[in-house]
């Protein structure tokens, strides 16, 4: 049952998209905001509703390895093992990033991206056939909502859709955030 109500949410969420608009969605970490990631509008759209300083970048969310080496120049091997063994939603900052807005991406080029097997999101992308920005659904500065409940009716207003699952939940804390080095060095940016 949820699974196809999940499905047609995807359908009904990835046509928004595809026409260049933005949606609220629940993610694995917490609900957002995406769009396409090379679409300037609509990731000008987000930073509108946000009132998000341009310039700051945004996460990427992926279903698989294979999307992820598309966005990604070269992967750094200690990417690999981080992916592996980590235990709660890890948002990697990669070197040099490709094929998105440079909207989305840091001025240095790099590209925030987090692997996700999250059900809806990855039925959302197979049915794009690519990845989505996500950032969290809440006024720049504002405290991060968790539930559906917690999200400001500015922020339902703003936005083309609202993916119909509202008792949906991900982990509900914000990813862990590691930025990776070409040379495989890496910092924690977020625990």
């Amino acid at each position: 049952m949820i699974e196809d109500q999940i499905k047609k949410e995807a359908n009904k969420a990835a046509e928004v998209i595809k026409k260049g608009g933005v949606i609220l969605y629940p993610t694995d970490t917490v609900w957002g905001l995406g769009c396409d990631p090379k679409n300037d509008s609509a990731i000008e759209k987000i930073l509108d509703i946000k009132n998000r300083p341009e310039g700051k970048s945004m996460i990427m969310l992926v279903p698989d390895q294979r999307l992820l080496q598309r966005y990604v120049k070269d992967i750094p091997e200690v990417c690999f093992d981080l992916i592996d063994y980590s235990v709660k939603p890890l948002t990697i900052v990669y070197p040099n990033g490709q094929y998105v807005s440079d909207k989305v991406m840091a001025e240095d080029g790099s590209l925030a991206i987090r692997l996700t097997k999250d059900p809806f999101c990855t039925s959302l992308m197979n049915t794009l056939k690519s990845g989505i920005t996500s950032t969290s659904a809440n006024l720049s500065g504002q405290v991060t909502p968790t539930l559906f409940s917690d999200i400001t009716l500015e922020i339902l207003g703003a936005v083309d859709y609202v993916v119909d699952l509202p008792d949906y939940k991900g982990s509900l804390t914000p990813s862990q955030i590691i930025k990776v080095k070409e040379n495989g060095e890496f910092q924690i940016i977020r625990k």
